[in-house]
């Protein structure tokens, strides 16, 4: 497999990551701590962040969902922060249908290999592969 290349979306990815990884920290919601940042001139350089984050927030209980129908046997809760957060985002990037499946499931897995445990690429991808097969279905 080549070596994932950082592109402006993947660092956006990224921000988008950080941002909902510490809100769930800090017991704030995603939009709260952007807005919170952005009123303390700490917009992210990439709208993208901005489109990611917001779009989790809006489709939080319909992303969820989702994760929890096809992680078989684990719950939301019992996943590591940065495998939920990431699928969340993925999960999302399925649902907006603004980038194809094939890049939304390599870049959330690209994400988990750099920042999560050893098992956390295969969970990631098996899970948004299903979901994508999952709404592809419903099409």
């Amino acid at each position: 497999m080549a070596a994932h290349v950082a592109t402006a979306r993947s660092k956006a990815r990224k921000r988008a990551l950080d941002l909902l990884f510490a809100s769930e920290a800090r017991g704030l919601s995603a939009g709260e701590l952007l807005d919170q940042q952005i009123a303390e001139g700490q917009v992210p350089n990439n709208p993208f962040t901005v489109k990611l984050v917001r779009g989790v927030v809006a489709e939080t209980e319909r992303i969820d969902a989702l994760i929890a129908e096809f992680a078989k046997d684990w719950s939301l809760a019992r996943m590591p922060a940065v495998d939920r957060n990431v699928l969340r985002i993925g999960v999302w990037e399925l649902i907006d249908a603004d980038v194809a499946a094939e890049v939304a499931i390599s870049e959330a897995t690209a994400l988990v290999t750099e920042l999560s445990t050893d098992d956390s690429p295969s969970f990631v991808n098996g899970v948004l592969s299903a979901v994508a097969k999952d709404l592809a279905s419903k099409a």
